[in-house]
């Protein structure tokens, strides 16, 4: 990643993403005991631990990772290979990505020996009420992230009992505090890089000798779809070049996920 590139702390007054809301209360008793047993086996372990916690000792067979094949995605999904290369890898295939995302998703599959890589998008029936233009991002990128991440998403994470991802609390406000491990919407929620910075990620990314994102060297540190993602200029904050002139700098703002990071 550029050195020109500087990591700020956002902080305007949005409502935070679906990933990025508190946690679930969890009010079965059964359930929270399990979380406050979770939360305290996370505990001194490094991100890999915690992934084997999810993969191996939890929840085999009933967890997937939700990622953006994005500039940071590589290291999270290289230790999964490690640890299991059978588990499900959702990849948001929004239909409006870079083609670089769509070759780096494919070099990363192969060269990772990632097994189940499921890339999923909008329903067509969605697509043809919604979007049948495609240039709904152009009018509400709210709605756009919607029913082009959201929804998707929503169905493919049905059945799985917890979800990885690779959420830094570097990255927002609404970050900022959130746990290794959580519980959301039905289910459990791995964080293993919380802690980490863009640093930690460029030193692993080295020490492996992982290939980082096409578009990264091309002035792109954070990637997403291709109308609403700009390059960087030189002093900018990494998530800058995201939707460029409007206050939106998180994707599916209320309601929405996205995969940045993740």
């Amino acid at each position: 990643m550029s050195a020109t590139v500087t990591v700020i702390d956002r902080s305007k007054s949005v409502m935070p993403r679906a990933f990025d809301l508190a946690p679930t209360t969890a009010s079965d008793p059964v359930i929270a005991a399990k979380l406050a047993s979770l939360q305290a086996a996370a505990k001194g372990r490094d991100a890999k631990g915690i992934l084997e916690l999810a993969l191996k000792a939890e929840f085999a067979g009933k967890t997937a990772v939700v990622s953006s094949f994005g500039s940071e995605s590589v290291v999270l999904l290289h230790m999964i290979a490690q640890i299991d290369p059978t588990t499900p890898v959702i990849f948001l295939n929004t239909g409006k990505l870079f083609g670089e995302t769509l070759r780096y998703r494919d070099l990363l599959q192969d060269e990772l020996g990632l097994v189940d890589v499921r890339s999923i998008g909008p329903h067509p029936a969605d697509r043809a009420a919604q979007d049948p233009n495609g240039e709904l991002w152009a009018k509400s990128t709210d709605a756009c992230c919607n029913f082009r991440k959201v929804i998707p998403l929503k169905r493919a994470l049905e059945g799985f009992s917890a979800q990885i991802t690779g959420r830094k609390r570097f990255q927002t406000n609404a970050r900022s505090q959130m746990e290794p491990v959580e519980f959301f919407e039905g289910r459990f929620r791995f964080n293993p890089l919380t802690d980490w910075t863009l640093a930690d990620i460029e030193a692993y990314m080295a020490k492996h000798n992982l290939p980082a994102h096409p578009l990264v060297e091309d002035g792109y540190p954070s990637i997403g779809c291709m109308p609403c993602t700009r390059r960087v200029l030189s002093g900018e904050g990494y998530r800058d070049g995201r939707w460029s002139g409007t206050d939106k700098d998180e994707c599916g703002i209320h309601t929405g996920v996205d995969g940045e990071g993740i």
